[in-house]
């Protein structure tokens, strides 16, 4: 029987002997991206693992990790809409824009009302251009940014374009906002917490943040990676999903 090439990209990688597959796991906070991909390699005992779109240490939640000839998948999540929950703190602005950097600015937000936030969130949905921080990964001139920052550089950071499909406050209890956002690939969320705070006056950094969904892939599907380094191998090869189901689950 002749398979197209395309059948045969999306065939069940298990089935032919091979481990290949994607692993949504719910990251703990403190650790890189990088972090996670060395436990699942060693956990496999496999050397070809990836992941789709980093998190910060200070972030949690969904990183989707992809294993075997499944790191040919990485574009599919790096390019796709991410959604976000966390919290921003108003009243001081930070360097790195988030809970990790110095404070080099302080206002006073005890005057900000809840229609002030809402009316500043609305110049922030759409169609948005940031300049990223310093302490970024975003390479100029092929450096990135945060070594540069390190040598005590500040250089020009051409604006990006980028996308808020939503921007909603989940709760308003100040100096704290905790918020939620879907946003296009590449959205610094703690760039977009330090420029709403410029715009009421009071600055403001992302003092935590949870990641939800990348594609359709939700938090809820993901595994707590305490319990993947407590499970027996085989058991966590089980929870792979095999290309041919991420197909016909999370390509529509």
């Amino acid at each position: 029987m002749e398979h197209s090439s395309q059948s045969l990209h999306w065939r069940d990688p298990l089935s032919r002997g091979d481990i290949s597959g994607v692993l949504a796991v719910d990251k703990p906070e403190g650790l890189t991206s990088h972090d996670v991909v060395n436990c699942i390699r060693r956990k496999l005992k496999i050397k070809r693992v990836g992941h789709g779109g980093t998190l910060d240490p200070i972030c949690t939640g969904l990183l989707i990790i992809l294993i075997g000839r499944a790191t040919k998948l990485a574009h599919v999540f790096t390019t796709s809409d991410k959604v976000y929950e966390g919290t921003m703190r108003l009243g001081q602005k930070t360097d790195s824009h988030d809970a990790e950097g110095k404070v080099i600015c302080e206002g006073d937000w005890r005057s900000i009302t809840r229609e002030q936030l809402e009316n500043v969130l609305q110049q922030f949905r759409g169609d948005v251009l940031q300049v990223p921080p310093m302490l970024s990964a975003v390479k100029v001139d092929g450096i990135p940014l945060y070594k540069r920052a390190r040598r005590g550089e500040i250089v020009e950071r051409p604006p990006k374009l980028v996308h808020i499909y939503e921007l909603e406050v989940i709760r308003f209890a100040p100096p704290d906002v905790d918020f939620r956002v879907r946003c296009t690939k590449g959205t610094y969320v703690r760039t977009l917490c330090s420029d709403i705070g410029e715009k009421l006056g009071c600055y403001a950094y992302m003092a935590k943040l949870r990641r939800i969904a990348s594609g359709n892939i939700n938090v809820k599907d993901a595994i707590p990676l305490s319990e993947i380094m407590d499970m027996e191998r085989e058991k966590l090869l089980e929870k792979l999903i095999p290309l041919s189901q991420f197909k016909e689950r999370f390509m529509h």
